[in-house]
């Protein structure tokens, strides 16, 4: 995001992503006033397809609104709009603006003096996998330092899962995100990389999403450790043509212990020739090819960028590609903090996400890495909550998610909280009191 002005918007994505399981509702916030505590039953009553289809939804009484479009209110990035109100119209946006100027609809809620803003775009996430890896972590906090060679542990375990198995671990950690705000997420294979596995993985999570990503080459398998191109010729051979089906996206973990630059670049131009775009883990452990190989080939986000030089930053100012920083990841691995100030201050598209995973980041709250953010990465509150909705939405080249205006998916939150910067004032607070998405309230 660049500092006072708006961040390019992207090219809108084909399809909606589909919803996951919807969760039943919470009961109303104790502490909210009757009228409000009325209005939030009654909005959980209205059948979804009524809602999905014919009925449309004032949500009035916001103390502030953030649209993520600064032709509205401030006229900052985040187009923050005071005593506001939002129309649902099936499953979409029909209206935002003032309270007084809101205007009739079918059902009515009443948002009690609380904050709305988009539903949060987690953009990179594993989410397809078994076990954890407990030990790994207590070990990691007791002195020994990450490295890539703990996937190996996750493949093993994901192999021998059944497809029952992955699929209610998936569904699990999707709901979980889901009751703190997250209305978009996007996720990759990785943890089966063998052509079976790989396409099941895939296979799993497009029953979930669209926004899905082939990641065969997350490290070179046991299996293949003497021979690390012949593993490089069945990612870009075999694997990639019973994936690619299943997949949007192409990406690869380039890094040491993992691949390389030459490698890295052979994997996600096949990809590209198949119609996967790419996007790519860059920079996360050492200083490496990754950023500027990203910007080369348009990838859509390079992810991490935790070590970058100066010709990095000018490559991500200069191009597309969107800079994903995945803070769950250095907090859990007590690794260096990316500078995402450096970034900003440089003109680059920021995005925050949660970077879920059993290893590094087990962590599916995007509301803890935006405070993650703020504290310890050089954002404003404002920054960060753009970063982690109209900037997951970029790193996904989506114009009809992240943002609350006419037209844009009905994908947003209601916060037990008068401002979106309590997200980052009141770390670690469930905060998150409501969420529709796709126009249905879920939570």
């Amino acid at each position: 995001m660049n500092r006072g002005r708006a961040p390019a918007r992207p090219a809108s994505a084909p399809a909606p992503v589909s919803s996951p399981a919807p969760v039943s509702s919470p009961a109303p916030d104790p502490t909210a006033d009757q009228a409000t505590k009325d209005a939030m039953s009654n909005a959980t009553t209205v059948s979804p397809a009524h809602s999905a289809s014919t009925a449309s939804t004032l949500i009035t009484n916001i103390a502030a609104l953030v649209t993520n479009d600064p032709s509205l209110g401030d006229g900052s990035p985040l187009g923050l709009v005071r005593d506001a109100a939002v129309v649902i119209d099936g499953d979409r946006i029909a209206w935002t603006g003032e309270s007084s100027k809101a205007p009739a609809t079918d059902n009515r809620v009443d948002a009690g003096g609380r904050a709305v803003l988009p539903g949060f775009v987690d953009s990179h996430s594993h989410l397809v996998f078994a076990g954890d890896r407990t030990e790994e972590f207590n070990a990691r906090m007791s002195g020994r330092p990450y490295s890539a060679g703990g996937i190996r542990t996750t493949v093993a375990a994901t192999r021998a899962a059944s497809d029952a198995e992955l699929e209610a671990n998936l569904t699990r950690y999707l709901t979980e995100a889901l009751r703190q705000g997250t209305t978009t997420f996007e996720t990759k294979s990785g943890y089966g990389l063998t052509v079976a596995d790989e396409a099941r993985a895939l296979r799993i999570a497009a029953a979930h999403t669209d926004e899905v990503t082939y990641l065969g080459a997350h490290i070179v398998p046991p299996d293949h450790a003497d021979d690390p191109a012949a593993y490089v010729a069945l990612v870009t051979g075999e694997m990639l043509d019973a994936c690619a089906p299943y997949a949007r996206w192409i990406d690869v973990f380039c890094e040491k212990g993992a691949f390389d630059g030459d490698q890295a670049r052979a994997i996600l131009t096949a990809g590209k020739a198949k119609g996967l775009h790419p996007r790519i883990h860059a920079n996360q452990l050492s200083y490496g090819p990754g950023v500027q190989l990203a910007v080369e080939l348009d990838a859509a986000s390079a992810d991490h960028c935790t070590h970058l030089t100066d010709a990095d930053v000018d490559a991500l100012a200069s191009g597309r590609t969107v800079a994903t920083l995945l803070p769950g990841a250095e907090f859990s691995t007590r690794a260096e903090w990316p500078d995402a100030r450096r970034l900003l201050d440089a003109g680059v598209t920021v995005a925050l996400s949660t970077d879920c995973n059993p290893g590094s980041s087990f962590t599916s709250s995007v509301p803890f890495c935006i405070a993650l953010a703020v504290r310890d990465m050089g954002m404003t509150p404002d920054e960060a909550v753009w970063s982690a909705t109209a900037g997951g939405a970029a790193a996904l080249r989506r114009t009809d998610i992240g943002r609350l205006t006419p037209g844009a998916y009905a994908d947003l939150v209601l916060l037990d909280a008068p401002s979106h910067v309590h997200l980052a004032y009141r770390p670690g607070v469930p905060l998150v009191t409501g969420v529709w998405r796709r126009g249905i309230r879920v939570v």
